[in-house]
């Protein structure tokens, strides 16, 4: 790296303009953009109280900023969806500090990015100044989460890990219809079934974009993502601050789809969007109704990117029973390093093992898409 550039560290986003910040980020997707990470440290959804403590890298050249990598600071594993908590154990069992550790993600967003936002350096770059500030400041890991995959040879040290996702992607359909066309027949009745479901149960859905979501609606939004997580005992990551800040600062960015009977909203799923993509991200209801997780999380989705000329949809993370409905396995990458030297081989080994597991999962996945063979 450039001896000129100077490597620092903040712990707050006031510390960086919000233009030098846009200024090197030439990627669309709505998740690296300021505001999204200004709601969160204003919300204080992500805050060293919460256990995210930002302390985000910024290298300046002559005094002018040249890159950001938004990282935290973390005293554990939650939000973060690629999983080391079998590595805290193994630490905890040997009365060996596993946290701090360092991470660069996207708080509670598992969305393959671009982590490093810069023109003139590469995230190999940073190994080195990141390894070298974690010895210096007694933090015991770094991993840098979702990233594009690094194709030049890593250090002996760092790690990849890979995840597979299930994506949609948009060839040149003109329809829903158009995209069923490519399942087998079965597949193709068994969506249309699904569908044909929600108009006999007498739900009726509105889907709502940017400035046509009104307060009332991200209420009752706010009141279906709490549900999502009490019913599995656990609080929800981000409060209700948080989306109204990105409601008020990223209208252009935002897609929510509500459900209703005849009485009442009943459930609704929000997503965000780019030029190019959309991203599925949080789902509640308030009733019980069959198959209306599927159309609001899915072919809505599917619908809503064919009607735009959106190229592709990430509805999130797991779930195998995306693939029946199109779908796709692919894989994400994240890298890490460990500075306790006795763990690295285990760790190494278990990296190498996974790998193989994760390409075989997704030539497995690949196997059993519902299209129709020679379409593939």
């Amino acid at each position: 790296m450039n001896a000129d550039i100077k490597i620092n560290f903040i712990n707050s986003i006031d510390k960086i303009s919000a233009s030098d910040w846009q200024n090197l980020n030439s990627s669309p997707c709505p998740f690296l953009r300021y505001d999204f990470f200004n709601a969160l440290e204003k919300s204080h959804s992500a805050s060293a109280k919460q256990g995210w403590q930002a302390h985000h890298l910024v290298a300046t050249t002559n005094n002018e900023v040249t890159a950001v990598m938004p990282m935290y600071l973390k005293s554990h594993s939650c939000g973060e969806y690629v999983f080391d908590w079998d590595w805290a154990d193994a630490f905890k069992r040997h009365d060996i500090n596993y946290y701090p550790k360092l991470v660069a993600t996207i708080p509670f967003t598992p969305v393959s990015s671009d982590k490093l936002l810069s023109s003139q350096l590469q995230v190999n770059e940073l190994f080195e100044p990141l390894i070298e500030h974690c010895q210096q400041e007694n933090i015991n890991s770094w991993h840098i989460l979702y990233c594009n995959e690094i194709k030049t040879a890593l250090p002996e040290d760092v790690y990849q890990r890979n995840t597979v996702q299930f994506h949609w992607f948009n060839r040149d359909y003109k329809t829903f219809d158009d995209f069923l066309n490519r399942f087998t027949s079965r597949k193709r009745k068994n969506t249309r079934k699904e569908r044909l479901s929600i108009l006999e149960q007498d739900i009726k859905i509105r889907q709502l974009k940017n400035s046509e979501i009104t307060e009332k609606d991200l209420e009752f939004f706010y009141l279906t993502y709490q549900l999502t997580y009490l019913k599995r005992g656990h609080q929800p990551h981000l409060n209700y601050e948080f989306f109204r800040q990105l409601l008020l600062n990223m209208t252009d960015n935002i897609l929510l789809i509500i459900a209703s009977n005849e009485q009442e909203d009943i459930a609704c799923a929000l997503f965000f969007y780019d030029d190019s993509q959309l991203y599925g991200r949080y789902w509640g209801c308030t009733k019980h109704y069959n198959n209306l997780h599927f159309e609001l999380c899915y072919y809505r989705g599917i619908e809503f990117c064919i009607q735009n000329k959106l190229r592709s949809f990430n509805p999130g993370t797991q779930g195998e029973h995306k693939i029946q409905r199109g779908f796709e396995p692919v894989l994400t990458h994240s890298y890490h390093w460990i500075k306790h030297a006795a763990f690295r081989m285990a760790i190494k080994n278990f990296c190498q093992q996974e790998q193989q597991h994760m390409l075989t999962y997704q030539q497995q996945c690949q196997q059993i898409l519902p299209f129709r063979k020679y379409d593939e």
